[in-house]
């Protein structure tokens, strides 16, 4: 009897210790790392490379994947089923038609930011460009714009080019690009006299120069609606994300890049 007892407070002690060791050991064991994808306009690029950053270091458990493009191209894909986690646009419409088919909660969206529009010229240029007016002169020859259907930037140009009248009148010079940043390398290479960018593009690039703002009453405001995509599979860890892009950190970095914060 002696025996028996002794033999069962061993493989007692034993079975505890081994679930001991295998807490501890899953205790141990770092997380599986969560990757979220972002798609996010392409005017966005530098801000959000900080930004990605700064999250990732406070958060090691997640790896943020962004997608750079055309907010409508952001949009059809988003539309199509392509993986994504949050959406950033740089124009409201897009998040409309996204929460307007339910791909996008309208309680998990919110203006985030805003732009200015700005015509650009080559930094070492001799083209004398001071007013929309301007555009319409014979030394300008290629004027780059992004491609107004899928480009928000090509699409506030449009309608600041119409509203001065300028629109049919310039449509053999206009040269459309995929997204705004392909608008910066076209002025910049000089392979346009002129482009209409965000003004955070125009900070980002030490090739060009402002030639002048547009008047901000010729077209729609710029906002950048952020949202959670219902899609998603990592529900809590795209929210934390989410709420992240509204803090004062977050914010401090987008104002370092040029953005605004709606009031």
């Amino acid at each position: 009897m002696i025996v028996y007892k002794f033999i069962k407070s061993h493989f007692t002690l034993l079975l505890l210790t081994m679930i001991l060791t295998f807490i501890v050991g899953c205790a141990q064991t770092p997380a599986e790392k969560v990757e979220l994808t972002i798609s996010a306009a392409a005017s966005l690029t530098d801000a959000c490379k900080e930004i990605q950053t700064a999250y990732e270091s406070k958060n090691k458990n997640i790896k943020l994947n962004f997608n750079f493009g055309a907010s409508g191209a952001l949009q059809q894909q988003i539309e199509q089923g392509a993986p994504s986690d949050v959406f950033i646009s740089a124009a409201a419409k897009n998040m409309k038609v996204l929460v307007d088919k339910q791909l996008i909660d309208s309680s998990r969206q919110i203006n985030l930011l805003l732009n200015e529009l700005v015509v650009v010229v080559p930094a070492d240029g001799e083209a004398a460009i001071g007013q929309m007016s301007d555009l319409s002169s014979a030394d300008m020859k290629h004027l780059a714009i992004g491609e107004p259907q899928t480009v928000p930037a090509g699409g506030y140009a449009k309608e600041a080019l119409a509203n001065a009248k300028l629109w049919e009148p310039l449509q053999d010079r206009i040269v459309q690009a995929k997204d705004v940043r392909q608008v910066l390398t076209y002025v910049e290479s000089g392979n346009a006299e002129a482009g209409f960018v965000y003004k955070t593009d125009a900070l980002s690039s030490k090739k060009v120069k402002v030639a002048f703002s547009v008047d901000p009453k010729t077209y729609a405001p710029i906002a950048y609606p952020a949202g959670i995509v219902k899609a998603t599979k990592h529900n809590k860890e795209a929210a934390d994300f989410y709420a992240y892009l509204q803090t004062k950190d977050a914010q401090d970095i987008f104002m370092k890049f040029g953005f605004s914060i709606p009031k």
